[in-house]
């Protein structure tokens, strides 16, 4: 088996799940745990290859077995050469598809692909988890958890364990009430907000951060960053969604929520609203002035 994608909180969850089931059955006596930054290609054939000691069968568990280039170069002998009593599990978060190494596994092992979840995903995943803990979750109110808490879904799933612990069925209120909006996805709000001419939200959405105690100098910060991820995608052309994020090291999520605003501007004016921001960042260093009434009459301007 191969477990592999750039999802890491579904990557470690697949794994305690394989691990924890074979570990029942058989005890962790048959468990081993090989690191191919540690071992070498020949410690960890051996291993696959080798039967079990004193239980029914073994799980050989490799992560990145691949850094090992001898391991990589023989992987469809290491797979020939496995015992059948053994499970093999090997673990690559990053697989080069051009490569024979990540071709072969995909064609002779039980291939995992877990990459990270878009908006809709993640709002999907969220409604799914809620009811495998008896609870109950609307999809419209999973997506202002997603919009409210970002892609990180560890913290998701810390923050829907909390509010299912205040009350089993989960709504809005309970959702505005118990969470807090991280300040980099409010930031996009305010940007949408802003860009669309609805003045009077992108100001809450301002004042909520300063609420926040998020100073202007880290709005501008968060600006910048949302502004770039804008022009990455508005110069990127018609590539996918996954060539853009690869490419950028941008996460797939913060490519697909941003798509949508860039679809609605120009090169030319986002240029403009590049330069007017570094302006301002500017000013507000080198001169005395007010910077919650610099920073809001900036967003007036988009």
């Amino acid at each position: 088996m191969t477990i592999t994608g750039s999802n890491d909180f579904a990557r470690t969850r697949e794994l305690k799940k394989l691990v924890a089931a074979f570990v029942h059955e058989h005890t962790d006596m048959g468990l081993e745990r090989l690191d191919g930054e540690e071992h070498d290609a020949a410690r960890m054939r051996e291993s696959a290859a080798s039967l079990p000691f004193l239980t029914a069968r073994k799980m050989v568990l490799l992560r990145e077995p691949g850094k090992q280039k001898a391991f990589a170069e023989h992987i469809s002998d290491v797979i020939k050469e496995t015992a059948d009593t053994t499970d093999l599990i090997i673990v690559e978060p990053k697989l080069d598809k051009r490569l024979s190494y990540y071709k072969t596994l995909k064609k002779e092992t039980d291939f995992r692909e877990l990459n990270d979840l878009d908006a809709a995903g993640l709002a999907r995943w969220a409604t799914e988890y809620i009811q495998t803990q008896n609870g109950t979750l609307t999809q419209a109110d999973a997506k202002l958890i997603v919009d409210r808490i970002g892609a990180n879904q560890q913290l998701l799933q810390q923050e829907l364990d909390k509010l299912l612990a205040y009350d089993l069925h989960i709504t809005r209120e309970t959702v505005e009430l118990l969470t807090e909006a991280t300040p980099q996805s409010t930031v996009f709000e305010l940007l949408d907000a802003a860009f669309a001419g609805r003045t009077k939200r992108a100001f809450e959405l301002y004042r909520e951060q300063r609420a926040l105690k998020v100073e202007p100098q880290a709005i501008i910060a968060m600006l910048a960053w949302q502004l770039h991820v804008l022009a990455v995608i508005k110069t990127a052309g018609a590539r996918s969604v996954d060539d853009i994020a690869r490419a950028s090291k941008l996460n797939p999520f913060v490519v697909r929520k941003s798509q949508g605003l860039a679809r609605g501007l120009t090169l030319v004016n986002l240029r403009k609203k590049i330069a007017e921001l570094l302006e301002l960042d500017l000013n507000l260093k080198t001169k005395s002035m007010d910077a919650d009434e610099a920073l809001q009459l900036y967003l007036l301007t988009l």
